[in-house]
């Protein structure tokens, strides 16, 4: 149960830096609100997962998870640049989070 926690806690990470970016600043209500609440519940998640988890693990999975998604999201919506580099770092990250799962 708490890996499935980690996992979604790690998709809200991707969901609340995303909603920070367009928020500009906190100036546009929904992509602020959208952030408060991404980010309380994936907090939340992160925080049940460390109950039975390596703290060092949990974070690194929780980190590598939203920061892929946010990239991955970014180039699928034409708001950053694809390149073979960038997709390959980012495979790099998803092997590094699946090796924790592996190891844990």
């Amino acid at each position: 149960m708490s890996w499935f926690v980690l996992v979604l806690s790690g998709v809200l990470e991707a969901v609340w830096a995303t909603a920070l970016g367009r928020s500009e600043g906190f100036s546009k209500l929904v992509p602020t609100a959208v952030f408060g609440v991404a980010i309380v519940a994936s907090m939340a998640g992160l925080a049940f997962a460390m109950r039975e988890l390596p703290v060092g693990t949990a974070y690194a999975v929780w980190v590598g998870i939203g920061a892929v998604l946010t990239v991955a999201w970014a180039m699928a919506t034409g708001g950053e640049p694809v390149s073979v580099a960038k997709v390959l770092f980012l495979v790099m990250i998803v092997g590094g989070v699946v090796g924790l799962k592996l190891v844990h």
